[in-house]
């Protein structure tokens, strides 16, 4: 397959689901460099970004994670809100605030249909990180539709073996694989020498608990998108193994 960047001939707004692990980053990544007309929207960039700024946005996220709570769903639609905005794909429309509230997260589908049109039909990017439930989906609906959800399956077993054998160079963040890219000496940073560990988020304990979270809220989530039409399920034991299929699957969609 030639690696080419390809011109899109229609707007691609998606997102990818998966179990911690399945490398929804590494797909993300080889979408954007073989698409350069892709963005990456990332909700937990913009909330550092914005906190970093002290916009006003920033501030009451800020507030809200500094007292122990979860940043609201609205918030967070605020900041993917403002970001479409900056970049001229979203016209705010008079009947439309920037950050829908929660009359408009329960609109129905002709009415939030309606808000359609605001998008650019330039407009397109992965989406990181939101929506994570059915909730939030539906929520997102009334700003942008989404067209293209992207269900990464691997069997946790092997997700499981790949955690078990990613140690990290915490000083400077290498990552090695004990199975394809392992330290010339055992347990050592190849460049500095000092020891490697594995990140608390790796240990197997860890992981099943998130797959536990992962696999109570995707339920809903992924049956919302199959009700849009838009869910597209490809499995694979390696990144390498999904990203030639997600290619032709992107291509036949939006080239």
């Amino acid at each position: 397959m030639s690696h080419t960047a390809r011109q899109l001939k229609k707007a691609a707004r998606i997102i990818l689901v998966g179990a911690p692990g399945v490398g929804k980053g590494t797909q993300s990544e080889r979408l954007l460099a073989r698409f350069p007309q892709l963005a990456s929207i990332s909700s937990g960039d913009l909330l550092r970004e914005n906190v970093r700024r002290r916009t006003q946005l920033g501030v009451q996220a800020e507030a809200a994670m500094q007292s122990g709570n979860l940043v609201p769903d609205s918030m967070i639609l605020g900041l993917i809100s403002s970001e479409l905005t900056s970049k001229g794909w979203l016209k705010p429309s008079s009947s439309n605030s920037s950050a829908p509230n929660s009359s408009t997260a329960s609109t129905s589908s002709s009415q939030s249909a309606a808000s359609f049109p605001q998008i650019s039909p330039t407009a397109s990017f992965i989406l990181d990180g939101f929506p994570r439930t059915a909730t939030q989906a539906t929520s997102l609906d009334a700003l942008v539709p989404v067209n293209f959800v992207v269900q990464l399956v691997t069997p946790p077993s092997v997700i499981l073996a790949r955690i078990a054998s990613r140690w990290v160079h915490e000083p400077s963040g290498r990552v090695y694989n004990t199975d394809f890219h392992a330290p010339k000496v055992p347990g050592k940073d190849d460049i500095t020498g000092e020891p490697l560990t594995q990140r608390e988020d790796d240990s197997i304990d860890t992981w099943k608990q998130r797959l536990r979270k992962f696999e109570e809220t995707s339920r809903a989530l992924l049956e919302h998108y199959e009700r849009r039409g838009c869910l597209w399920r490809v499995e694979g034991k390696s990144s390498d193994e999904i990203t030639p299929q997600l290619f032709a699957e992107f291509e036949r969609r939006f080239c």
